[in-house]
Parts: structure tokens; sequence; C-alpha cells
């Protein structure tokens, strides 16, 4: 996905599927990334804010957050942040498919009828909440059948998302799905050439649709305006260099298409909460 960094995670082939928490953010996640796999965020302890693909998104204790194939996120520490993190793989659940074709709705229908934050006062969340720690629970003791307990639970959990927090009858879904397309055709093209001066119309014309039209279907599919997902690729590309080259900032800057050393350094400190310089000192200290 342009120049993010792509995480693979190390996910045991015959059962892919882990939970471990986190303590405050570790570098990997105050980063901006993405992966294929599929993650559920339950904040056990603490206050912090998610950055997923451009929306800020803040969560506190109780909140659960649920992370699609190619979500571009990071995360930020407010207040004695402590995330539970379950990282499954879908192909999990392939059989299951068959049967339930919508077991995985969740994920693959973000944006369109389920958000990446969880309602909060929603009556059901508190069993999603006791799944995700027995799960942990399960995975932690390993005791006899242990894997079987831990699908048949991550099962349920998405059974009960999909049943309680769908934004839209599953009729509707296909026409939905007619959306998404058009925005990820546009996303392919962003992301061949994420430091062009993209226009509004530009990219409605790659979807055929009016800017209008699209600026709606593609805030709907992916969560923020499409100048500003094109900003946000371009400041991932930023902080990978920043951190994994010792270039100067202001040919970064030129690079990923800033042209101003200043419009650079506030843009980005206003979009990633700290300026390049920190950022790159960030790394060296670690």
């Amino acid at each position: 996905m342009g120049t993010i960094k792509r995480d693979w995670l190390d996910l045991s082939k015959s059962f892919p599927l882990q939970v471990s928490d986190n303590i405050g953010v570790v570098p990997d996640f105050n980063r901006l990334h993405w992966h294929d796999s599929l993650e559920i965020n339950y904040v056990k302890q603490g206050e912090g804010v998610y950055l997923i693909n451009g929306r800020t998104y803040a969560m506190r204790e109780g909140d659960i957050i649920l992370l699609g194939p190619n979500d571009l996120h990071r995360a930020f520490e407010t207040r004695d942040l402590v995330l539970q993190v379950t990282v499954f793989d879908s192909a999990l659940f392939a059989a299951d498919q068959r049967y339930e074709p919508d077991i995985l709705a969740p994920f693959t229908e973000m944006n369109i009828r389920f958000d990446n934050l969880l309602d909060r006062d929603n009556p059901a969340i508190g069993e999603l909440r006791e799944l995700l720690l027995d799960m942990q629970r399960e995975y932690r003791t390993r005791a006899d059948s242990y894997r079987a307990v831990m699908r048949a639970q991550l099962a349920r959990f998405l059974a009960y998302v999909n049943r309680n927090f769908s934004k839209a009858p599953v009729g509707s879904a296909s026409r939905l799905r007619v959306k998404q397309s058009l925005a990820r055709s546009v996303l392919q093209a962003i992301h061949e050439d994420p430091v062009r001066a993209w226009t509004l119309q530009e990219l409605a014309d790659i979807a055929h649709l009016s800017p209008s039209r699209f600026s709606a279907i593609f805030k709907q599919t992916v969560g923020t305006s499409p100048l500003n997902y094109c900003l946000q690729i371009r400041i991932g590309q930023a902080i990978q260099l920043l951190e994994s080259t010792e270039r100067k900032i202001i040919d970064i800057a030129a690079e990923c298409g800033f042209h101003n050393l200043s419009n650079f350094n506030r843009v980005f400190s206003t979009h990633v909460g700290r300026t390049p310089s920190q950022v790159r000192e960030g790394r060296q200290k670690q």
C-alpha cells in the first residue's frame, strides 16, 4: 500500500489467532501502518486516541475497536493505556462462510454497516468484553482443547457484533458494496502515485462520478475525505523516511509532495501530534 509499512504478523499456520496485552503504545502501534490480519482492540485501562483512515477516535476503558484489512491506523496514549490485542487470519473461518457468509461482515463491511469503534452505549457490549477476556484466559492457560474454545468464542463475538451493531439491513449491503468498489478503484490510483497533487475532480473522474457524489461515497467507505486520505498517505511516507533514513527533512518533505518546509512542519504536526524532528529523535532513542 504505497510506501506506508505493511506489517506481516507472525501468526501460526496451524492456528492463526493470538491474544496479547500492550502496556502503553509500543512503537509499532505509534506509526501509521496496515496489515492483512484482522484485529480487535479492547481497552482494559486508561485512555488514548486511534487514527484510522484519517479519522480520529477517542478511546477509553471498556471500548472495543475493530481494524479490518488495509485499515491505515496508529494509536496514541493519553493516560495509562492498556490494550488487549486479538489478531487473527480470516482463513480461520473459511469453512464457516459456507453456512454463515456474513460471519466476517464486521470487518468486510467496515464503514458500510459497521464502525471501527463499537458503540460503547450498546447493551450488548458487556458480553463482547467478557468473550474477549475469556479468549485471553484460554490463550494463557492453554488447557485441553483451548484452540476449539477460543475459536468458538471468537465466532460468538463476531455473531454478536453482526446481530447488535450493524448500522444497515443486510439486504442493503449489495448496493453498498458497489459504492465501496468505486472508492477502492480510486484508492488503487492514489497508492500507485501517492505524492501526486491529486485534485478532487481527477479522483472523481476515475470513479466516473461527480465530485460531490464521489466525495460522499468515498467518505462513507474510507472514513475520511478523498483529499485528506491523500494527505495521510503522504504523511505516512514521510514518517517512514524519517524513521528509516538520515536524509534532510527538507528533502523528505519535497519527495513527499510538500514544496514548502514550514507548511510540511505545520501539516505534519497537526496530523501526527509531533514534529518531524521529534519523530526522528524518537527513532534514534529506540
